[in-house]
């Protein structure tokens, strides 16, 4: 059962933990920060015809004769985006993947709504398949929950970039966006992650896997059919050709914590046997050790 009776009492828990992990640094507390007329500087633009003269920085147009206007940095309440792959890679064996990236996304939005912040979820394969517009109030947590119930793993293949594209397009204030998918796309995701990034947004990364993905029970003559194409491969693994792609399976993880860590996303990974409660946890722990 994707959401069982105890569940709510699950994320009242884990959203208390939360507080205590946060210590006021992530999610509930943290807000994004916007120029406005708040009283923190922020930088200088030039002077435009029109612009409010208080804002006018007098000292260096003493020094220098330079026009410019003091910006100021205002707190906003932070909106977070929940992008759940629903490629058909996502139901690989029993499920288990799928079934934790929807805990888990349930897990953060009550979270954010539970401290007043906003929530969006979206999900996506070869492009945004279904949405949730940006909701407040811990009462919403139900129809998120029902949106994630009826989700299934049964679109095309995994389009990352299609989908990160059109979330773009509905020109979303800049936020925190959590991804949460296997990241099993050809087409790789390093430039998907940049466009949210050059767009302002905070990113976390949710990588799920199942075991089998990770260190296959396979010798001998198989067939392989790609859930996602469809396509079918005859093929005899041997113990040579299954550590080969033990290796790539390896190499593509710490692709992504590479790039995660080099250009400062957030990045947890997690086999599909992890209780959401453990991996959001783990996720938030790591995100409050990046922040201090």
């Amino acid at each position: 059962m994707l959401f069982p009776s105890d569940f709510m009492t699950r994320l009242e828990y884990l959203s208390l933990m939360s507080r205590r992990v946060f210590r006021g640094q992530l999610l509930a507390q943290r807000r994004t920060r916007e120029t406005g007329a708040g009283i923190e500087f922020a930088d200088h633009r030039e002077y435009a015809a029109g612009d409010d003269l208080r804002y006018l920085d007098w000292n260096i147009y003493a020094r220098h004769g330079d026009l410019l206007i003091r910006r100021f940095q205002e707190e906003q309440d932070l909106h977070v985006y929940l992008l759940v792959d629903c490629s058909r890679s996502m139901s690989f064996d029993d499920g288990s993947k799928f079934d934790l990236a929807r805990q888990v996304a349930a897990a953060i939005a009550y979270i954010a709504l539970a401290d007043l912040d906003c929530a969006a979820l979206f999900a996506f394969s070869a492009g945004i398949t279904s949405r949730l517009p940006l909701t407040r109030g811990r009462e919403q947590i139900l129809p998120m929950m029902r949106f994630l119930e009826n989700l299934t793993a049964s679109g095309s293949a995994t389009g990352l970039s299609q989908g990160i594209a059109e979330f773009l397009h509905l020109r979303p204030r800049p936020g925190l966006v959590l991804v949460i998918s296997d990241l099993f796309d050809p087409g790789g995701f390093e430039s998907s992650f940049d466009l949210l990034r050059f767009r302002g947004f905070d990113v976390h990364v949710i990588q799920l896997f199942h075991e089998l993905e990770a260190r296959p029970e396979l010798l001998g003559d198989a067939q392989l059919v790609d859930l996602e194409s469809g396509s079918e491969t005859r093929i005899t693994i041997t113990e040579q050709r299954l550590a080969r792609y033990q290796q790539l399976f390896d190499a593509h993880q710490a692709a992504v914590r590479n790039y995660c860590r080099r250009y400062g996303l957030g990045c947890t990974q997690s086999p599909a046997s992890t209780s959401f409660e453990s991996l959001v946890m783990t996720m938030m722990n790591s995100s409050a050790e990046t922040q201090t």
